[in-house]
């Protein structure tokens, strides 16, 4: 008789496992499960336990959840300064400050005393923002001795370093100051030194310091790919002890804006471990300088190596698309996103928005916004955008009024919109009525782009006097941009006056840049006055840099063709020059005949 083997039965209570759920509570990112979890605890009666709550907190934290975030916080009666900070923290993480320092306030009234990791907190909600609001931190931690503990001024120097050049420079005296650092106050000083475009400085930082990681390596090699510093960028790859996906991705982008795609790509292929972000910035350079053949075999590549795009990745495609005007692949990526429902992200949406306005394709522009329910005021921004760019004034004005019916606030970016728009309708008196409102009616001050939209407006049409009036009266400084729409403006009403006054502002910023003289000849000629011409050609010999040549491109069966004035290079130069023979000879049968003061230039 066989004597069966016994095995001690295998369960656990439902409180041994909610017990074990709670261990990594605070790492849960699934919004359902979460809920599920909570009606556990609920059940359990734990919603009031100073271990469980921060913890819960934390994981609605997570997935971005803030509203029950605070139901949480609210049900446990005696709050200590744990469970305080951590909804400090979720406030920060979520993007609200506001909301960080009000439960900060309350804390204070509450009778809590903070401590260390309270100011860390909030020296992440205030990351990036208000030089004065870290300048208010600080002076808290002085006040309650907190300076002494590292963790304290590392975020000091973090958050300094994150406001402007006047906060790196504090940021610098907090670190000074210190008597002890680690890597981490190191590494935020250098960072600081790199954001804050002190190269130099950070080159002499990275040299001083006494240990470094990989991330200290990567924060100088970044500061280095970015300012275009290749050579250097390149020679420090080479002597890092260690290198991650950042390290190679950060190289690989920096070849890539410095248009060194084939470095570019030699290194690409030879990276280790590639991931999604590695494969978003070869992609994108690509996209950038148009070759959609390459950017689309390597975005298949991409798919076969089971690697998904997400929103920031198609987002950074389709704004190279945009700028570079590679309509065949933008259409690919829109085909992924309807396959792959990324259409309902809003900041997908909107790039698409922009790539199909500035790919020429308005109306495909146009169903996208239809067909995006959750708009926010990006979207806004480059529907009218776009329509102005098309010369659709009237659809930009109207889908402006329509915007503000629906109850969003415009900003300086629509008003750069609405005022192209007015522009190419020559709408002078709307332009004005647009550009005065901005700050009596929206408190949006006016910058030198919505300056230059208004000067632009009023040239087109021949206020010559009020365009430079403005000009002179504006509270910044005119730039070469602004001097130069002036002179186009003379260009068009043959003003020789004003546009002698254009040239010589633009001589300030642009001394080597014959076009200018080029443009006054013209207008010379305009008025027969050809003593000035002579003078204005003899100017153009006399100076360094020649005029640049007009360039022009077409994409056609996923190639962009670039061209330049008298370019001969293309293989198929002889077929399109008998054809801008066949256009030329046509054109003259229907009437058109040259300028003659554009003849005297070619």
């Amino acid at each position: 008789m066989s004597v069966l083997a016994l095995r001690p039965p295998q369960w656990t209570s439902h409180r041994r496992r909610l017990e074990q759920k709670l261990v990594d509570l605070h790492r849960c990112s699934d919004y359902d499960h979460l809920r599920q979890i909570q009606a556990q605890i609920l059940k359990a009666d734990l919603h009031r336990d100073l271990f469980v709550a921060p913890k819960l907190i934390s994981a609605y934290s997570l997935c971005r959840q803030v509203l029950p975030a605070v139901a949480v916080f609210r049900q446990v009666p005696f709050p200590n300064a744990h469970l305080y900070n951590v909804l400090i923290r979720a406030f920060a993480d979520n993007s609200q400050p506001s909301l960080a320092f009000s439960t900060f306030t309350q804390m204070q009234k509450d009778g809590i005393f903070p401590d260390k990791f309270t100011y860390s907190c909030l020296l992440r909600g205030c990351s990036g923002t208000s030089f004065a609001l870290v300048q208010m931190i600080h002076s808290h931690v002085l006040k309650f001795g907190f300076l002494s503990d590292i963790f304290v001024p590392n975020a000091l120097i973090d958050s300094y370093s994150k406001t402007s050049t006047a906060g790196f420079a504090e940021a610098k005296k907090v670190f000074d100051g210190m008597p002890e650092k680690d890597v981490v106050s190191w590494n935020s000083i250098l960072a600081g030194a790199v954001r804050a475009g002190e190269l130099t400085e950070a080159r002499q930082l990275f040299e001083d310091m006494p240990e470094r990681d990989i991330i200290s390596w990567n924060t100088l090699l970044d500061g280095l790919a970015k300012a275009g510093e290749m050579e250097s960028a390149f020679d420090l790859f080479g002597r890092m002890p260690e290198r991650n996906v950042v390290s190679w991705s950060t190289i690989v982008s920096g070849h890539c804006k410095a248009g060194d795609l084939e470095t570019a790509r030699a290194l690409f292929d030879k990276m280790p471990v590639k991931n999604l972000v590695s494969w978003t910035i070869i992609i994108t350079g690509y996209a950038e300088k148009g070759k959609a053949k390459e950017a689309s075999r390597l975005l298949d590549q991409m798919e076969e190596s089971s690697l998904k795009l997400d929103v920031a990745a198609t987002v950074s495609i389709l704004a190279a698309c945009a700028e570079s005007g590679l309509l065949s692949l933008g259409k690919r990526i829109h085909s992924y996103v309807k396959r792959s429902k990324l259409i309902l992200s809003t900041h997908v949406s909107n790039a698409l928005i922009d790539m199909y306005s500035k790919c020429g394709c308005i109306n495909k522009a146009w169903s996208v916004f239809k067909e995006l329910v959750d708009r926010d005021l990006v979207s806004w921004n480059c529907m009218i955008q776009g329509l102005a760019m098309h010369g659709h004034g009237k659809r930009a004005l109207s889908l402006f009024a329509r915007m503000k019916m629906e109850g969003i606030r415009p900003n300086a970016v629509t008003f750069i919109g609405i005022l192209c728009a007015c522009t190419h309708m020559g709408l002078v008196q709307d332009a004005r009525s647009f550009f005065y409102s901005m700050e009596t009616d929206h408190g949006i001050v006016p910058q030198i782009e919505h300056y230059g939209c208004m000067i632009d407006v009023l040239g087109r049409v021949g206020l010559l006097h009020e365009a430079f009036h403005l000009a002179k009266t504006m509270p910044c400084e005119p730039n070469a941009v602004i001097w130069g729409c002036l002179l186009n403006a003379c260009r068009l009403h043959n003003n020789v006056d004003l546009a002698e006054e254009a040239v010589n502002q633009l001589v300030k910023f642009e001394p080597s840049d014959v076009g200018n003289y080029a443009i006054l000849s013209n207008i010379y000629a305009a008025a027969r006055q050809w003593e000035g011409v002579a003078k204005a050609r003899t100017k153009m010999k006399g100076t360094g840099r020649p005029k640049p040549a007009g360039s022009s491109w077409i994409e056609l069966r996923d190639t962009v063709h670039e061209f330049t004035a008298g370019d001969r290079k293309h293989p198929q130069t002889t077929r399109i020059f008998k054809m801008l023979d066949k256009l030329s000879h046509h054109i003259v049968q229907v009437g058109y005949a040259p300028k003659e003061a554009h003849l005297c230039n070619t």
